[in-house]
């Protein structure tokens, strides 16, 4: 396969326009996630969603999302940013128009699973298009604008998907987002080169197949026990064998694959296997965080379901602050460490203070000032670690690069 790079060298408008249009398509992706969060209760009573349907309305999205990665990451390597990011735009653009006007549950959860496909082609794409549009000293810079749209939409998302849904209806939080995809559409089909890097056309469609049969019943036994069914039952323990047993076969196909889906080989290097196994925990650290702190808020101090999730603003605006700031440091004196490893230190003492200061008779406020240094000490790592993997990557392979990072 001829791996021969195909970037032309940009021009600052050609940078700025690519770079506005895939900011704008992983704020969209990022806020509809926060929106839909919070019209669920009235899209369920809106709908008369049955119970053990509930979970699905956010599963079919994360099942669909999660196994496609990969596969629209190599895909872009095959054809070209470019098109894949306007592929996935115009599919979650289209997916979100017939969420909003779905009838039923399952059309809702069917349309949902197709906004996810969408989804996971933006953000395969977006970290990638980064490496490709910038050099390694400037890419941490614009790497934090990129984290940053993730906190403006944990701060945006539920305010705009309250008002949408108290003063118009549900269907609104979903419409949304039409103007800001085709506004991104725009930028991305004007502005951005095709980005390509190979020219081969082969796809490992076994590969995927397998990632997918890895992934799909995981997510299903994780999401519907022990609710819907038994850790021990019969449906749940099938869905972990099929798990397991696709997931060795997909290793060994893998490791002889030419065109792997996820290119094993990536993981021989060092830098990037630590970084990847880094990355891995401080995500299960951050989401941790998100899911735990407020039912403490909510059961042990007694604060309402409203108040527990604005103390979380907290940590996305400290989260957002640090993320920023990073980049900017990264870039200036072109060093992860000297920004990371105080960040890191930062984080374990926040967490300590958190965990031996988490009793009944601690004040709201309290909580709060911990929260803004939790986020500021995590603000650099997860963005930075996620960067040094893609910059352990050579140039052909930063979309399998950016997709396993994501």
């Amino acid at each position: 396969m001829n791996t021969e790079s195909h970037l032309p060298e940009l021009t600052p408008a050609e940078k700025r326009g690519a770079l506005i249009g895939v900011l704008l398509a992983l704020f969209m992706s990022a806020l509809d996630q926060t929106v839909v969060s919070t019209a669920t209760p009235m899209i369920i009573r809106d709908l008369a969603f049955p119970t053990s349907w509930i979970t699905w309305l956010t599963t079919s999205y994360l099942v669909t999302s999660t196994a496609l990665l990969p596969i629209w990451g190599k895909m872009s390597d095959l054809y070209g940013r470019r098109p894949i990011l306007l592929y996935g735009l115009t599919l979650f653009i289209a997916a979100s128009v017939l969420c909003a006007f779905a009838q039923t549950p399952t059309q809702l959860v069917l349309f949902r699973a197709i906004q996810g496909a969408g989804s996971a082609a933006i953000f395969a794409n977006a970290f990638a298009i980064v490496g490709d549009l910038f050099e390694p000293r400037e890419r941490p810079k614009y790497q934090g604008l990129f984290g940053a749209m993730f906190g403006l939409s944990s701060v945006f998302g539920p305010w705009i998907g309250g008002l949408l849904t108290d003063y118009i209806s549900w269907h609104w939080v979903f419409l949304v987002n039409v103007p800001v995809g085709g506004i991104a559409l725009w930028f991305i089909y004007k502005r951005m080169p095709l980005l390509r890097h190979t020219t081969g056309k082969h796809i490992d469609f076994l590969g995927a197949a397998l990632l997918l049969l890895f992934v799909v019943p995981l997510l299903m036994g994780l999401s519907l026990a022990p609710v819907s069914y038994a850790w021990t039952s019969i449906e749940i323990v099938s869905m972990f064998g099929l798990s397991i047993t696709a997931f060795i076969v997909f290793i060994r196909h893998e490791l002889k694959e030419d065109g792997a889906i996820i290119d094993l080989s990536l993981f021989y290097d060092k830098a990037f296997r630590l970084t990847a196994l880094a990355s891995f925990t401080l995500g299960a650290v951050f989401l941790g965080s998100i899911v735990f702190i407020p039912l403490y808020m909510v059961n042990v101090l007694g604060v309402s379901a409203t108040s527990s999730g604005a103390t979380l603003t907290p940590l996305t605006l400290g989260l957002v602050f640090g993320n920023v700031m990073s980049g900017q440091l990264v870039s200036r004196y072109g060093a992860y460490k000297p920004i990371l490893i105080p960040s890191l230190v930062m984080l374990a003492m926040g967490y300590l203070w958190i965990a031996l200061t988490m009793t009944a008779d601690q004040t709201q406020f309290m909580m709060i000032v911990k929260l803004v240094v939790l986020g500021m000490a995590l603000g650099p790592t997860i963005p930075l670690y996620t960067q040094m993997m893609i910059n352990a990557a050579p140039r052909t392979k930063m979309g399998v690069a950016s997709a396993s990072a994501t």
